[in-house]
């Protein structure tokens, strides 16, 4: 199954220029504001980072193409906030409340906002004994997706599938993605970061001897040796 965000290393895309080390945060004062809104009405509650994410990988592909990056994180936000209640789609359309919200008091107030902000949201917890040692062999499971629902979220990349790799860092136990995306509670997985060589993603890399790390959660690997 292809998903339209899965793009990472896609040929035909161009190169990835960094921007400049003095180049503004945000290119829009606009970008600043949908970062703002969408830390604003996370922090009512009514869904996890994983949910968000996956609510920007069920964009239309026809929407996801077009938009640009915070485009995405507002529409993607809009749909969340009406499928779980927050607002209507006749207020959204409007710009006008109907009404009083019962989500009123948990709305963030400027004295709270830093503080919360600095607490973070650590997805660290108690699991299971990793399987993996650090130096140890892995192979990646043969499809990218998720194991019980189709279509659902995932973090391991589709290039990244079916490859061998070596595990460089163990990180403990950590939320897994995709049981949180789709309310299947947190379920924590130990988690890895994973090497890999180029010259086995990629048929004509740039530079065949770099390595691509990605931090990956052990039900997307196998190991290959004892």
């Amino acid at each position: 199954m292809t998903r339209v965000h899965d793009i990472g290393g896609r040929f035909g895309d161009g190169a990835i220029l960094p921007d400049a080390a003095d180049a503004d945060v945000f290119d829009y004062d606009w970008h600043a504001k949908a970062l703002a809104v969408t830390l604003a009405v996370g922090a009512l509650g009514q869904w996890n980072l994983d949910i968000s994410r996956h609510s920007r990988e069920r964009l239309s592909p026809k929407d996801y193409t077009r938009f640009s990056y915070y485009e995405k994180w507002m529409s993607a936000l809009a749909d969340l906030m009406v499928e779980n209640g927050v607002v209507t789609l006749e207020e959204l359309e409007s710009a006008v409340s109907s009404g009083g919200s019962p989500l009123a008091d948990k709305c963030f107030q400027p004295e709270t906002v830093a503080p919360a902000l600095a607490k973070g949201g650590p997805v660290d917890r108690t699991g299971p004994i990793p399987l993996f040692a650090v130096g140890q062999s892995v192979h990646t499971i043969p499809n990218a997706e998720n194991a019980n629902v189709q279509g659902g979220h995932t973090r391991l990349p589709a290039y990244a599938a079916n490859r061998a790799g070596r595990i460089i860092a163990s990180h403990g136990c950590h939320v897994f993605p995709d049981s949180n995306a789709h309310g299947f509670g947190e379920d924590p997985k130990p988690l890895y970061s994973v090497a890999f060589k180029v010259a086995d993603l990629w048929a004509h890399p740039e530079n065949p001897l770099d390595e691509v790390i990605l931090d990956l959660w052990e039900p997307y690997m196998v190991a290959l040796d004892g």
